[in-house]
Parts: structure tokens; C-alpha cells; sequence
């Protein structure tokens, strides 16, 4: 019982860990902060930003851990997921202009040499942990 705990523990943690430098790496690759700043010329406010971000993470991850919702009416969940729908668009458009995200970490990580590694590392990590959510946790 002890050992599946601390596997449990180990597995969230790593995730969580994963999934925050992918997303601190993301945005600082893509320099979203920096440029909303000059786009709407208010770089005094940039902590504001930055703070807002954090905090809005943090909010977040607490209400999805906590199974927080709002119960609102699809007048409100379709633009809401419209909106959404956009922004992960201009991500993922954002996203291939900045195609050299992985050549970057790997330098920054110390694996110059192993791109490729890192690459398959990333995708397996993926597949695994994909399967480990349907086998385990979606009830059919």
C-alpha cells in the first residue's frame, strides 16, 4: 500500500512538475508576456502581467484538483467555448512559428547531442501517460 502511494505521490508530482516547465517554457519562448506588454505600450504593468498569469494557474489547478464548477447555461458556455476555441488556435499558431522550442531546451538542459532522446522521451512519456489515463481511470 505504501508502494503504490509513493508511486501515485511520484507520478503526480512528475506530471505536475512536466506540465509546469512546458508551459513556463511556452510562454517564454513565445515571449506572450514581453509582447502583450509593447502591443498594448503598458510595460510599467508587466509584473501585473506576470502576476496575473501565476495567479490565475494557481486558481485553476486548485478548482479542477477540487472539482470545482459553475453551473451556467449554454448562453454562457458557448462563447466561453468560442473564446477558448480561438486562443488555443493563436497558440497553436504561434507555436509553429516558434518551431526551434525543443532545439532550445535541449541546449539549455545540457542534451545538445540528443534531440532526438529528448524528442521520443517527450512522446513516450506522452503515450504512456495517455494510456494510463484510459485504462485506469475512464470507465466504459
Amino acid at each position: 500500500m505504501i508502494i503504490k502511494t509513493v508511486a501515485v505521490i511520484f507520478t503526480g508530482l512528475s506530471g505536475g512538475i512536466a506540465v509546469g516547465i512546458g508551459f513556463v517554457a511556452f510562454l517564454t519562448v513565445l515571449g506572450v508576456i514581453p509582447r502583450l506588454t509593447q502591443l498594448t505600450k503598458t510595460g510599467e504593468y508587466i509584473h501585473s502581467y506576470e502576476w496575473a498569469v501565476v495567479i490565475s494557474v494557481v486558481l485553476a489547478s486548485f478548482a479542477d484538483l477540487n472539482n470545482y464548477s459553475i453551473p451556467v447555461g449554454a448562453a454562457i458556455l458557448i462563447p466561453i467555448g468560442f473564446a477558448s476555441g480561438i486562443f488555443i488556435g493563436m497558440l497553436a499558431a504561434a507555436l509553429t512559428e516558434v518551431l526551434n522550442v525543443l532545439p532550445i531546451l535541449s541546449k539549455r538542459i545540457g542534451m545538445e547531442g540528443m534531440l532526438i532522446s529528448l524528442l521520443m522521451a517527450l512522446v513516450m512519456g506522452k503515450l504512456v501517460g495517455s494510456l494510463f489515463q484510459w485504462l485506469i481511470f475512464v470507465n466504459y
